[in-house]
């Protein structure tokens, strides 16, 4: 079996993070696919364990040599992903886990087709997501704003998707989510068929 991709999408102050770190711990043979931002580093963030940190002129010259798997400006900064680390871990059978928007989706899908199972997570409605973002006190009113504005454009592609998780009570979506990530590993897209029918058929 060869390894497979995991894509979690959604908007920021939905519950991602925690979701994913969380997983990880009860999902074996897992990576988290580390992004790259050109954006500041938030209080209790470290470089090389959250994103790693780089100016935009370093971004554009990844972007020219063809570094990056996908990458998306967001906010006024940029995001992407590396590409060279991803094909180690495939090539090692892991389920790769990617935390990207639905821009980053798509290119992803474009690239790596069926090896990749989706995840849409977000809130029960705005107004949550809005009470989130607040409390979590990290944006101005400002960046909020055009947080929700990008959560809405996001919400409409939604069924570009495999699943869509509502992020309501934490546990029960942890749940759902670990289902997900153990179903992937089973998708017949991410299995070798050839090689699985020989070696069924021999006696």
């Amino acid at each position: 079996m060869k390894g497979n991709i995991l894509v979690i999408s959604g908007p920021s102050g939905s519950g991602k993070s925690s979701l994913m770190h969380e997983m990880m711990k009860r999902v074996e043979n897992t990576y988290f696919s580390i992004s790259t931002t050109t954006r500041e580093k938030r209080a209790g963030e470290t470089d090389g364990e959250d994103y790693f940190f780089i100016s935009k002129d370093e971004f554009k010259k990844g972007i020219e040599e063809g570094n990056f798997l996908e990458w998306a400006r967001v906010h006024d900064n940029y995001y992407g992903t590396s590409l060279k680390q991803i094909l180690k871990e495939l090539n090692a059978g892991k389920i790769v886990i990617f935390d990207i928007d639905v821009q980053g989706h798509k290119i992803a899908k474009e690239k790596f087709g069926n090896i990749i199972t989706s995840v849409f997570l977000t809130t029960p409605n705005q107004n949550v997501l809005r009470d989130r973002l607040v409390k979590r006190g990290t944006d101005s009113l400002e960046s909020i704003q055009k947080r929700l504005n990008n959560a809405i454009s996001e919400i409409t592609r939604v069924k570009e998707y495999d699943f869509l998780l509502i992020n309501d009570y934490f546990e029960k979506t942890l749940e759902s989510l670990i289902s997900i990530a153990y179903a992937s590993r089973h998708k017949v897209s991410s299995i070798n068929t050839e090689e699985f029918i020989g070696s069924w058929a021999q006696e």
